[in-house]
């Protein structure tokens, strides 16, 4: 990733980080002063987005302050460890909030949350809506799945929004309608959410497991990746190729064949080439590591008559 990129793909990450934050504050204050169970679960819920954006942030530092050896190997850990933290404190808290959702049903609803619940609920929608877009589009321009799904999180973020005011909503029109059974659509929509922030905090441990074991791509996509190599200048054979998913990166591991008399600033052009025609043709790949070898050297390059004439073009096409 070069350093315009990673400047980009950071602030998009804070973006998400600082005003997911700030939401949270926002409908914690604003849950606890109208007595709204949903906005509160609401709250819980921005905090976890927040957590999702800090995992993928550290592992961006994570392969920028690893140039050498696998980058993007560190970052998948890096990315594994936070989210582990993160999630089980989501399950943790999540839990906690369902059962105090389940006690408040249990033990009846007397009143319904005040209005000013609406005025977070709203500015939630908005601004959830606002970081989806930022975060999508400069996905999509960059080719960072990474950002995608980041922003995919900010639109998950803004459907429990509007479950918190589908609830409380229909709280408030209780009071007005004189039904007192709507009182209980606050803390149904709190405990909606809540089960949404323990599926959050599950599906982040699920995804750092992932991220953790390397998964070996079917024959077919393989097959895609041979073809794109054997066509290159230079490239003789193809001794081995393996490609590995980790996380939403494929790693790409690859030996060459090349004329056995050609330079090593040569070999060194040709191996570069691979690379970039991998990375440019296949947008999943994100890193492939080369070994060049000199092909058999038989016919028609070994010269035993003369070792000073040579000729052959360095190149086999």
């Amino acid at each position: 990733m070069t350093e315009e990129r990673f400047q980009k793909t950071e602030f998009a990450y804070w973006i998400g980080i600082i005003g997911n934050i700030f939401l949270a504050a926002l409908k914690g204050v604003f849950g606890y002063i109208s007595g709204s169970k949903a906005l509160i679960a609401d709250a819980l819920y921005s905090v976890s987005t927040a957590g999702h954006s800090c995992a993928m942030l550290m592992g961006q530092r994570a392969a920028k302050q690893q140039p050498d050896g696998n980058p993007l190997y560190k970052q998948g850990k890096a990315e594994s460890i936070a989210a582990i933290i993160v999630s089980v404190l989501l399950l943790v808290i999540g839990i906690e909030i369902c059962f105090s959702s389940v006690k408040t049903i249990y033990y009846g609803v007397d009143s319904p949350p005040k209005a000013t619940a609406l005025i977070a609920i709203v500015l939630s929608i908005i601004l959830k809506e606002t970081m989806f877009q930022y975060q999508y589009r400069l996905g999509k321009k960059m080719s960072n799945q990474d950002l995608i799904a980041s922003a995919r999180k900010h639109r998950l973020g803004m459907y429990s929004s509007f479950v918190v005011l589908i609830g409380v909503v229909g709280a408030l029109s209780g009071n007005y309608l004189g039904n007192n059974y709507l009182y209980y659509l606050d803390p149904l929509a709190g405990l909606l959410v809540a089960v949404l922030v323990v599926r959050m905090g599950y599906r982040l441990v699920m995804e750092s497991i992932n991220q953790t074991l390397e998964h070996v791509l079917h024959d077919e996509d393989v097959a895609e990746l041979m073809r794109t190599v054997q066509v290159i200048k230079g490239v003789i054979a193809v001794e081995y190729l393996r490609a590995r998913e980790q996380g939403h990166y494929v790693i790409v591991d690859i030996k060459i064949s090349v004329n056995p008399r050609i330079s090593v600033l040569e070999g060194h052009d040709i191996a570069k080439t691979v690379k970039q025609a991998l990375m440019k043709r296949h947008i999943h790949v994100a890193e492939v590591y080369i070994h060049v070898n000199p092909y058999d050297a038989g016919y028609p390059y070994k010269n035993n008559i003369d070792l000073e004439q040579d000729q052959f073009s360095s190149m086999l096409h």
